[in-house]
């Protein structure tokens, strides 16, 4: 095994090794993470709604570990298919507007497990070159013929397309938002081509759900491009702020999923009471529209308050705030130095960025005051002008 030493030794002269940290939360005080007996401002979570520890959720997951039971015992299509599932892709088949739902233990699970199940050999999939790693994962388990095209460059997938047109299935998809970015997918140039080119068309919400939407529905439902996708996904560890996956859809898409996604086939499927969290989680996504007002509040704060301090953190409105530092060393630097001052920012690198773009990844949440983030910003930009990042 020393080939392994050998490997992590140059990992670690690149500034590249990840290590694992033990880190809690206070469920009094939503928006910090303790590492090391310090509460830290916690500007890495993606629980934007703030409902990770909700007590009504924590409730429902506690009757339902009563009465149900800690496991599910089985896969889905064994024994495992409880009360609770049924309930809970009907509500989330309502509140998406769809045919059907499913769900699925995670998102990983859920891109690897949709894509294989739509395409295989002999067919094309065309993917952003930012999609997260699921998504490419999911297209090389599937053995279909994976075609990148350049990040949100529409004339760059009509070409592809083009050349690609007489394939047995096509298959676009993309990430709503984009988790290292924080900038948007450009949808509706994507249902236009899907219908010219006879795809079909797969969003990722994973970092839109819950937030954008009249009820949350994600970014699709926002502008109002629903009904052209054929596969919506999304999570439930995100805003939900609890653990999952689901797929939205028509009647016979989640009928083949049943059939043909492996992932759900040979899965033990999610704790009984994971599934009552989430649906009490859902509710909440619904019902509070305040937490996202009060989210794209914070998202204005703060990105403003960067954007005046002289940082490039590019355009729009999520929650997501990168910080491109560029060097691997000065991110793992940059980030040790704002967790000394209270701040919980992890640096980000390759191979989760391109080569070159490592970065501060901030990621806000509708619990962080106005006065937390103001000052948080103030002390971005005082390490900033120390490192000479500004």
């Amino acid at each position: 095994m020393k080939w392994m030493e050998q490997e992590l030794r140059l990992l670690s002269v690149a500034s590249l090794e990840r290590s694992l940290q033990d880190s809690s939360i206070d469920l009094e005080f939503p928006g910090y993470t303790v590492r090391s007996e310090r509460a830290l401002l916690n500007l890495s979570s993606n629980n934007y709604l703030g409902l990770a520890g909700h007590p009504a959720i924590i409730e429902a997951m506690r009757e339902a570990l009563l009465s149900e039971g800690a496991g599910s015992g089985a896969s889905r299509l064994v024994t495992g298919n409880r009360a609770p599932y049924r309930r809970l892709e009907q509500a989330l088949a309502e509140w998406h507007g769809s045919e059907a739902a499913l769900v699925i233990a995670n998102g990983y699970m859920a891109n690897i497990g949709v894509i294989g199940a739509l395409v295989g050999r002999g067919d094309v999939v065309f993917s952003d070159r930012l999609n997260h790693a699921s998504i490419v994962d999911g297209v090389v388990l599937s053995r279909a013929q994976h075609i990148r095209y350049r990040h949100n460059d529409m004339e760059h997938l009509r070409t592809l397309l083009s050349k690609y047109r007489d394939c047995r299935r096509k298959l676009i998809v993309t990430d709503a938002v984009f988790s290292m970015d924080g900038d948007k997918a450009c949808l509706s140039e994507l249902a236009l081509l899907k219908q010219e080119f006879g795809a079909m068309l797969m969003v990722d919400e994973a970092h839109s759900g819950g937030i954008y939407g009249r009820r949350g529905e994600g970014l699709c439902h926002n502008l109002g491009l629903q009904d052209q996708v054929d596969i919506h996904m999304g999570t439930f560890s995100k805003s939900f702020g609890v653990y999952g996956a689901y797929i939205c859809g028509s009647r016979t898409l989640i009928r083949w999923l049943v059939n043909h996604a492996r992932p759900l086939i040979y899965s033990t499927a999610l704790p009984p009471s994971l599934v009552a969290g989430i649906s009490k989680a859902l509710e909440l996504v619904i019902s509070d529209h305040w937490r996202r007002e009060r989210l794209f509040e914070a998202t204005r704060i703060f990105r403003s308050s960067l954007s005046q301090s002289g940082f490039i953190i590019g355009d729009g409105d999520s929650p997501i705030v990168p910080l491109i530092v560029g060097n691997n060393e000065v991110a793992l630097r940059f980030s040790r130095e704002l967790e000394t001052q209270g701040i919980a920012a992890v640096a980000i690198r390759p191979p989760t960025v391109p080569d070159g773009t490592a970065r501060i990844r901030f990621s806000l949440s509708a619990v962080h005051s106005d006065k937390e983030l103001m000052d948080a910003a103030d002390c971005i930009r005082t390490i900033g002008h120390r490192m000479g990042v500004l």
